[in-house]
């Protein structure tokens, strides 16, 4: 994955955990003033500048309980950039969206139907469910709830140890 698309951890003002972005939106929040660094890597990013692994937004931000949409991004982060049928772990650009249920047969745009899949599996799967292409999915898709995404947060410290501190390991 490059730098540039690594996951932040971001954090209300009152130190809450409330997202994972790219670096490149934590260095646009960090840039307008509306973030600060928290914890950052070794990695240098531009000059003295170190790549962010930990944001936190200078004013609260009421969040509301509400579903997460449907999207690419949201459905990538769900399946953890992991192609549902071979289980590589890939970048986001190297990885498609498949339609479980074909959409030439119905199949909708919906968190129960759509997957991280790569190039070659994605084609390989063509136009049939995985059951018709001997395809069996890794995951069984589902709607990321409020408390799933906490989970993928959690989840994603334990592969990062600057954030375990705000994700409430210790």
């Amino acid at each position: 994955m490059g730098m540039t698309k690594s996951p932040v951890l971001v954090l209300n003002a009152s130190y809450e955990p409330i997202a994972i972005c790219a670096v490149k939106r934590a260095m646009t929040m960090l840039v307008n003033g509306i973030a600060r660094v928290e914890e950052s890597t070794n990695k240098l990013i531009y000059r003295e500048m170190k790549v962010p692994s930990v944001i936190r937004l200078l004013r609260y931000r009421k969040v509301p309980v509400r579903r997460n949409m449907v999207s690419r991004k949201n459905i990538l982060l769900r399946d953890r950039y992991t192609c549902q049928y071979c289980r590589q772990k890939l970048a986001p650009v190297r990885l498609t969206l498949d339609h479980v249920h074909p959409r030439s047969r119905g199949g909708q745009a919906t968190w129960e139907n759509l997957v991280a899949s790569c190039h070659s599996c994605n084609r390989r799967k063509d136009d049939r469910t995985p059951e018709e292409a001997g395809m069996p999915l890794f995951h069984q898709p589902r709607m990321m709830s409020l408390h799933a995404a906490r989970n993928l947060m959690r989840s994603m410290g334990e592969e990062d140890p600057l954030w375990r501190k705000y994700l409430y390991f210790d």
